[in-house]
């Protein structure tokens, strides 16, 4: 039987948290969960605690203070790996993702070895707020023009891995941080001749508390994108 985890990484996100994992839970599907916290204030640490001594599928890493996405990505990965499961999903923990669709993932999973739900192809929808929309959607076509990848969607993390195909890239060594660092994963899986299959996605605003997404995002992204472009050694 082929193990399945899902993951996603949290702050402070108590009231998302708690309905993304009974959504994911009424699915039914035999499957792992992991959490990285960032040490939660807001109580989200503490159900966390309580999740992890009740449920046997149930993993939780506890982390001291704020250390990002990528590396609780990166931790993602290493975890998949060493436990050896078969698919690794990832999403946000904000209910930006709906967890409905990871039955999607898994059945496209059989036959890709790299799934992304994409606002951005055909099917795909955003409710994302005018400007940040406009960003996003801007963001998007100025990555795909500079790297010439063939994908839509390069900054959500509501992906899809098959691990035996994933162990050749070192995402360990992926130098971006924040939703850079989703880019380059989408760079170093393109340069490693894996095809990107892409399925629509709706990505909801989310419910409960506010985006920690921080200005110096876009500076950062386009610094790595003319690094990526310019200046990647193997």
């Amino acid at each position: 039987m082929k193990k399945i985890l899902i993951f996603t990484a949290t702050y402070n996100e108590f009231k998302n948290i708690k309905i993304l994992l009974k959504k994911i839970e009424n699915l039914n599907i035999n499957l792992d969960i992991l959490v990285v916290d960032d040490n939660s204030k807001d109580g989200t640490k503490e159900f966390l605690k309580i999740c992890k001594k009740n449920k046997k599928n149930f993993f939780l890493i506890n982390r001291s203070k704020k250390l990002g996405l990528n590396t609780a990505h990166q931790i993602a990965f290493n975890f998949a790996n060493r436990n050896k499961y078969s698919f690794l999903i990832t999403m946000d923990a904000d209910l930006s993702h709906n967890p409905d669709l990871i039955p999607v993932f898994l059945r496209e999973l059989k036959k890709n070895k790299f799934v992304i739900g994409s606002r951005y192809t055909k099917g795909g929808r955003s409710e994302m707020k005018l400007f940040r929309r406009f960003l996003s959607i801007f963001g998007n076509k100025l990555i795909k023009y500079v790297l010439k990848i063939n994908s839509n969607e390069f900054t959500t993390s509501y992906r899809g891995f098959s691990i035996d195909y994933m162990k050749k890239i070192e995402f360990s060594e992926i130098r971006s941080k924040g939703y850079s660092f989703f880019m380059e994963t989408i760079f170093l899986i393109n340069k490693s001749k894996i095809n990107i299959k892409e399925i629509p996605i709706y990505f909801k605003d989310r419910s409960y508390g506010k985006s920690k997404i921080p200005k110096i995002e876009i500076f950062r992204t386009l610094f790595n994108l003319i690094r990526l472009k310019f200046f990647y050694k193997d």
